[in-house]
């Protein structure tokens, strides 16, 4: 027979009475019903304007279109693959600069990461794609990297400054220089509290990669577009969107997943678990001592 294990109190609430208890499990059962009414009422508006006809989505059976879509599809993850690691890059480079002891260099990167951060993603884009005359491929990554790395830089200089004081005191009275410090002691705790941070940035690259449709890069939007433009049946752009959309959610999960896995083998990792010590015990005296 199992036991319900009671609720316990914490610093943010007390533990709920029975009273509270049950207005929570109504609170729950009304949200989960206005919730299950709305998706029907979506399912009857679709069924009932006719989306899931068979004329509108045989023609994606076609070849013609499947392909279409796979190159749009492998166009998004391209730039979004170059952006992610450019982003990085750039957010590392500028993270040292801003924690750099030489105020020009500091003053410098911190009026760059304010300037691109500030910048909408999408002027940077266009600037880059119809002033500088760059191809639209370029134009998208320079545009997702200087914005997502401007970003990125923030985060990586935050969870820097954010371990612990005697962490980089200890290591520097080893002898440890700055760059060793930073690079073996500070960065390796900083990436596993900025980890899910990082992961955040990343899906908004990989989300922001769907502009590229706006300078006419091939990507998975833009086939989309193309798809719903040209076919002639009736309201094609609904379909399309539902084929879409869950395409692009599920490449979001897929990295929310993998951000997650990351971090439960960091905490498996021997490497990073406490080292037992040994009791004390009695040793050999130094000469003189009794």
């Amino acid at each position: 027979m199992t036991t319900r294990t009671a609720p316990s109190a914490t610093a943010l609430y007390d533990i709920p009475g029975p009273a509270t208890r049950k207005r929570h499990r109504l609170y729950g059962i009304v949200s989960t019903a206005l919730i299950l009414a709305l998706v029907g009422w979506v399912v009857y508006l679709l069924f009932d304007t006719e989306q899931f006809t068979s004329a509108k989505w045989t023609p994606f059976t076609y070849k013609g279109i499947q392909e279409l879509l796979l190159r749009g599809l492998g166009n998004t993850l391209k730039a979004f693959a170059y952006a992610a690691v450019l982003s990085l890059l750039l957010g590392a480079v500028l993270a040292v600069g801003r924690l750099s002891e030489h105020r020009v260099v500091r003053w410098i990167a911190t009026v760059l990461v304010e300037f691109f951060r500030a910048m909408p993603v999408l002027v940077m884009i266009f600037f880059i794609f119809v002033a500088l005359k760059v191809q639209p491929l370029p134009a998208l990554v320079t545009g997702l990297t200087l914005y997502n790395g401007s970003v990125l830089a923030e985060v990586f200089r935050t969870g820097i400054v954010s371990v612990e004081r005697g962490q980089s005191e200890a290591a520097y009275a080893l002898g440890l220089r700055k760059t060793q410090v930073t690079t073996f002691v500070l960065a390796p705790q900083a990436v596993r509290a900025m980890l899910p941070t990082i992961i955040s940035q990343l899906v908004v690259a990989l989300k922001d990669t769907s502009l590229g449709y706006l300078i006419t890069y091939e990507e998975f939007l833009h086939a989309g577009k193309l798809i719903a433009s040209n076919l002639d049946y009736d309201l094609p752009f609904i379909p399309v969107v539902m084929v879409i959309s869950p395409i692009y959610i599920g490449m979001c999960m897929l990295l929310s997943w993998f951000a997650t896995w990351v971090a439960k083998r960091e905490r498996r990792n021997p490497k990073m678990k406490a080292v037992e010590i040994a009791p004390a015990e009695p040793g050999t005296l130094l000469p003189g001592v009794q």
